[in-house]
């Protein structure tokens, strides 16, 4: 007998769970609000670089994926996954996606099916949210008769290595019945499934790794800004202390946060805190502020190296190679590449950018896309590398470019290639 399963969302967390699932012999129904997104996954024609087209397609053509935005192919589901967006709105969380999911599938839900949430949220999200949604809109009851659980999407755009199948699944149940059919689920698709006690610490979990590294980059970002004054090359120094085989995890400075975890899932974590504690978790704040803060420290730098060069920012020609939050990826959602070109452009620059994944309009008035080949490089005044992207011919950069302002150490440093 043929599972059905429904994903609901198709974007960078669902659309690689929803083709997985299709190829290990899962009738998938990919489930998503936005028409134009659908019609482009029906004909085969993928916008997530995780997920090529001719994947894509294979799965359509052998009938196991189909796309969807009509709410009546999620009938008769046996197992529906959650992958909708989290947003924060004025430092509050956005949970209405999660709710407009959940109530989709309850009036769909049927005895013995299976729910799962994999959008990242504040620890207790899918027994105090989800779950009475569920409960109301069927009238059924969460554990007796149908199955729950939380399992945190650990999708990396870009990374050849640890992709969804091979990154280490946590999956959790509100009881040990949902944990089983939940834990049968991921391990038909996943080389590795970790159990987790209770939502609550799966969702903890979740919001505990995006922080660690959110903080750590802080750190480094802030020491970035700091070693400079004291005469010390920061790269230098993390060069040295990365020989440590133990004790010390190396971060790189860059030129700010982006994609959908780090400027948003800590600060779900500081809500939820002050919420249930009335205190502040400050060194999430703390982390938020110094991050936030590098686009601007890198207009700073770039603004002051073009004055050595007799050149001011108003008037400016500027080439931005990457627009994605980070190399490998069109993803450009939160990228600190959007403000950097903003201040450019208000301080009078004209600013161009160079990202070969990137195809959607940044929506930012007066930025242009264009190829980074020797004539563009060259009548810039300003090369500035926010994005490195593996496909730049970084050498050839070099040969042609006045003046590199390198915020990911990419080019060794020299009279006329400056970095953070």
């Amino acid at each position: 007998m043929t599972t059905k399963l429904v994903v609901v969302g198709q974007g960078y967390v669902g659309l690689p769970l929803a083709v997985a699932a299709a190829e290990h012999g899962y009738q998938v129904v990919g489930y998503d609000t936005d028409e134009s997104r659908v019609k482009k996954l029906a004909v085969g024609d993928s916008f997530v670089g995780d997920v090529t087209s001719r994947r894509l397609g294979a799965v359509i053509d052998r009938g196991t994926y189909r796309a969807s935005i009509d709410t009546e192919d999620l009938d008769a589901f046996d197992i529906a996954v959650i992958t909708v967006p989290t947003p924060l709105h004025e430092g509050v969380p956005d949970l209405s996606y999660i709710e407009a999911a959940g109530r989709a599938l309850a009036a769909r839900l049927r005895p013995g099916a299976t729910v799962i949430l994999e959008s990242t949220s504040y620890p207790g999200t899918t027994e105090e949210v989800l779950a009475p949604i569920l409960r109301d809109g069927s009238g059924l009851e969460p554990g007796a008769d149908f199955h729950l659980g939380y399992s945190p999407e650990r999708i990396d755009p870009g990374n050849p290595e640890w992709t969804f199948e091979t990154t280490p699944k946590v999956v959790s149940g509100i009881d040990a019945a949902s944990l089983e059919r939940v834990r049968a689920f991921y391990a038909d698709i996943v080389h590795e499934v970790v159990l987790a006690k209770a939502p609550r610490v799966a969702e903890l979990a979740k919001v505990m790794e995006n922080t660690f590294r959110h903080v750590n980059i802080a750190l480094v970002n802030e020491l970035a800004t700091h070693a400079e004054g004291i005469g010390v090359d920061v790269w230098d120094a993390l060069e040295v202390a990365a020989t440590k085989p133990f004790g010390f995890m190396r971060f790189t400075p860059g030129p700010g946060v982006g994609g959908h975890c780090l400027p948003v899932d800590p600060l779900y974590l500081s809500w939820k805190v002050e919420r249930a504690s009335s205190k502040r978790f400050r060194l999430v704040e703390l982390a938020d502020e110094l991050n936030n803060a590098m686009p601007e420290y890198v207009v700073r730098k770039l603004t002051r190296g073009l004055d050595r060069r007799h050149q001011t920012v108003t008037g400016a020609r500027i080439l931005m190679l990457g627009l994605a939050y980070k190399p490998g990826t069109g993803d450009i959602r939160e990228s600190p590449a959007l403000p950097i070109a903003k201040l450019l452009i208000e301080a009078g620059a004209t600013v161009r950018f160079a990202d070969p994944h990137v195809t959607e309009e940044p929506g930012i008035p007066g930025l242009t896309q264009v190829k980074p080949d020797p004539e563009e490089v060259s009548r810039a005044h300003a090369v500035l590398i926010v994005t490195d992207h593996d496909e730049f011919d970084y050498e050839a950069i070099a040969a042609s470019a006045r003046y590199i302002f390198d915020c990911r150490h990419r080019l060794p440093l020299s009279k006329d290639i400056e970095s953070l």
